[in-house]
């Protein structure tokens, strides 16, 4: 990658900058050529360990390796030249110290090109936050449900609702802030947590499922694009690409079965130049 390909970037430095300013636009990418589609509009471009079940098929998001994260995570660099792009600490992979969270985040960095990781914040993720800046690596938090915390918490479900876990979550983003932090997801928390969080922390939120206060939001892009027949209550849906991807393949087999595809106008022929 060129030096002046570097600069055109979002930066991490810049990402942070945006704390209170203009609102942060980030989507999730998982492929180039969705990628290349989103780069111009959007701030941060998240491979999201959500690609487990958003592109494998898996039920939750504990199953996605290391491996899938940078052979995501290449693509969506490969696909971009303006979006910070920031790729998923997967599960098992920086929990046990801050060692093994290098090694980790140093390898999707090394690998894939991307500028930055992101790591969901639970108990003791905060020192290896601390220790992956210290050394060089921009890490986004990431606080409230805890997708890769699904077992241990019984499902996808909001957080702070009560006062306990309201102070938990809170501690959480405190500390993730003080680690370091460029930047900080808030996924479904109530907005009364959310407004909390932003007012208190010096990195910009970034809010799924966690009301307009942040000072961005982050969608899973499949989601917002209606390609799943249920969507979260915070997904506002801008497009129905499942009733359109539908009704062409509908359209596709019914001419192969009749005959009607190829047609003579796309075939190739002997001493044609097209």
């Amino acid at each position: 990658m060129s030096r002046q390909s570097v600069s055109r970037r979002v930066t991490a430095p810049s990402l942070r900058t945006r704390k209170g300013g203009e609102k942060i636009v980030c989507l999730t990418a998982y492929t180039a050529p969705m990628a290349q589609l989103m780069d111009p509009h959007c701030d941060v471009l998240l491979v999201g360990d959500s690609l487990g079940m958003v592109v494998h098929g898996l039920p939750t998001t504990v199953g996605v390796t290391l491996d899938m994260m940078i052979l995501h995570g290449r693509a969506v660099v490969r696909g971009s030249s303006q979006a910070l792009v920031a790729v998923d600490l997967p599960f098992g992979s920086y929990e046990r110290s801050a060692e093994q969270a290098f090694d980790a985040a140093s390898r999707i960095l090394c690998e894939t090109g991307a500028q930055a990781v992101k790591v969901e914040t639970g108990q003791g993720v905060a020192d290896s936050i601390s220790f992956l800046t210290g050394r060089g690596i921009p890490v986004i938090g990431h606080v409230g449900l805890r997708p890769q915390a699904v077992h241990l918490e019984g499902g996808f479900k909001a957080r702070g609702r009560s006062a306990e876990e309201h102070e938990r979550v809170l501690a959480e983003a405190r500390a993730t802030d003080e680690a370091g932090a460029i930047a900080m997801v808030v996924e479904g928390v109530t907005p009364a947590l959310a407004a909390e969080i932003t007012a208190t922390v010096s990195c910009p939120t970034i809010g799924i499922g966690a009301s307009h206060v942040c000072d961005g939001q982050i969608l899973v892009t499949e989601d917002m694009l209606g390609l799943f027949d249920w969507t979260p209550k915070f997904v506002r849906r801008y497009a129905d690409l499942r009733t359109t991807i539908e009704d062409a393949v509908q359209r596709y087999a019914a001419d192969v079965r009749s005959g009607a595809f190829p047609a003579s106008t796309e075939e190739y022929r002997l001493g044609s130049r097209t």
